[in-house]
């Protein structure tokens, strides 16, 4: 693999980030990739910068020393920011999206029992487990049970379970299933755990699954240094596309223990799974880093998808100002710059349309709407 020495970019001029060392933490995930291999590889000094990676075991964790500020960004989960964004569960605090770095990449998991004799059959309450509670993986478990006939909150116990736990928690009986990135899920069905329920591309074909957040008030004092992170992360999205060589090498590399510490053919089955054409190539369960830039823009109409999923359970009191708290929340403004500078195609538009399991198609042109269609809300 090719290490790229510093170039002088976004050193010499106006455009100099404000700090050089910029602490991010990432959780052991196949979709963390992208910060490892920026770090391996040296697209972060290219763009003069140095990733510090720190390896967190818990989302969190991870919300605690972003919000405290012991990390400058983190690898995170979309809905989690969504929710420090609304107040959910904590104080409310302003946060910062600036790019996608994956789509894609989970799954629910249900035990091998579970899986054979089908949810319907069930005269027990259920207990399913995911990994934070206004999170990705919470709203697309919630959304498939329901489209399954089951009230995820009425009909079964739910429980947060950091996802390198989860296997273990499947094997020991304490789940019945779980929704959480990969390589968890693959190695529970590879372990003979459990089994593939849903693909979370199967729920939502390209949905939104980590980005690269960071608080409101680091981007306002750093805009040059949260360019600089998402110039880097764009050139190493775009080699970790540019071919399965290239996936499998990632693989190899997230396997050490300071980084996903998981088998590495595992590993390079969640990264390399399908597809041959750098444009297409994508992972187990779909994961998708690049896809010539359509993956890593921060579509509005991602985060306010949350919105109405949070706002559907109960989480939310209230209808919020759908796109106005999209607007505030991701920073197309500091994504368009920096694609820019990475020569990256950026979409006409802000939002844009999907087709999910149950055949609703949402595109964010009347949240409202699309939330009363599921009925009374919690």
């Amino acid at each position: 693999m090719a290490v790229f020495q510093d170039s002088g970019a976004w050193i010499a001029g106006s455009d100099k980030p404000e700090v050089r060392e910029v602490r991010i933490g990432f959780m052991p995930l196949a979709d963390c990739a992208p910060l490892v291999m920026a770090s391996v590889l040296g697209f972060d000094e290219k763009h003069g910068l140095r990733f510090q990676l720190s390896r967190e075991l818990s989302w969190t964790g991870m919300r605690d020393r972003l919000l405290a500020g012991e990390l400058d960004a983190a690898h995170v989960l979309l809905g989690l920011l969504v929710g420090l964004q609304m107040g959910i569960g904590t104080r409310q605090r302003r946060m910062a999206v600036l790019m996608n770095l994956n789509q894609n990449g989970q799954g629910i998991t249900l035990s091998r029992l579970l899986s054979q004799q089908g949810l319907k059959r069930q005269e027990r309450r259920l207990r399913f487990a995911h990994t934070f509670p206004t999170g990705n993986h919470a709203m697309f478990l919630y959304y498939w049970l329901a489209a399954q006939g089951i009230d995820p909150l009425a009909d079964c116990d739910m429980v947060t379970v950091p996802p390198g736990q989860m296997a273990a928690s499947l094997a020991a009986g304490h789940i019945d299933g779980f929704c959480a990135g990969e390589p968890w899920g693959q190695r529970a069905v590879r372990e003979g755990l459990g089994a593939l329920a849903a693909s979370s591309d199967a729920i939502w074909p390209d949905h939104p699954g980590k980005v690269l957040g960071t608080s409101a008030d680091f981007a306002a004092a750093h805009p040059h240094t949260c360019r600089a992170m998402i110039a880097a992360l764009l050139d190493t999205v775009r080699w970790l596309d540019a071919s399965r060589l290239n996936r499998e090498a990632a693989a190899e590399v997230l396997s050490s223990p300071g980084y996903v510490n998981a088998d590495r053919e595992l590993l390079q089955v969640c990264l390399a799974g399908r597809g041959s054409n750098p444009v297409k190539i994508r992972g187990h369960n779909g994961l998708r880093f690049f896809g010539g830039g359509e993956a890593t823009f921060p579509w509005l109409s991602d985060s306010m998808w949350f919105l109405t999923q949070q706002r559907r359970w109960g989480l939310l009191r209230t209808d919020p100002h759908w796109r106005a708290v999209a607007a505030e929340l991701n920073r197309i403004d500091l994504y368009r710059d920096a694609a820019s500078q990475a020569g990256v195609d950026v979409p006409a538009a802000d939002m844009r349309s999907s087709t999910l399991l149950d055949g609703r198609v949402w595109d964010g042109s009347d949240a409202a709407a699309y939330l009363a269609s599921f009925g009374s809300t919690a």
